[in-house]
């Protein structure tokens, strides 16, 4: 559809969104993800062509988009070992899983707060980031 790169759409204000960043990028070793807000250009591109909104993970992978739980897992799952554990969750039904993601999701302001702005990348982190 869009990239054949691994992309990381996210939340650019939520703070636990921010945070998963952070952890994604810490533990990329093979340098295989790249971020960009979901109020980016190319955030709001894949939203308006997807259908899918602001209030959930995107994942770009081999030229599919997942969102919710499906995101989460594939993510983890190209971390490699041993996150890739997580997607022994992938047989449950996408609908449960997506409930609890969107329990979360819901009340990630709350729990973890927000930023005033959305997340500039630093110098450092700028390879990362389309």
């Amino acid at each position: 559809m869009l990239h054949t790169k691994n992309i990381v759409l996210f939340d650019g204000i939520c703070n636990v969104c921010n945070g998963t960043v952070n952890f994604i990028m810490k533990h990329d070793r093979q340098h295989k993800f790249y971020f960009s807000s979901l109020q980016s250009p190319l955030g709001q591109q894949v939203q308006q062509q997807t259908g899918h909104q602001l209030d959930s993970i995107l994942y770009i992978r081999q030229n599919k988009v997942w969102n919710k739980s499906n995101a989460v897992l594939y993510i983890a799952k190209d971390m490699g070992f041993p996150w890739s554990l997580c997607f022994i969750f992938k047989p449950l039904p996408t609908s449960l899983r997506d409930r609890c993601y969107d329990f979360i999701a819901r009340n990630r302001y709350k729990w973890f707060g927000k930023r005033e702005q959305c997340r500039v990348p630093t110098a450092e982190e700028r390879q990362h980031f389309i």
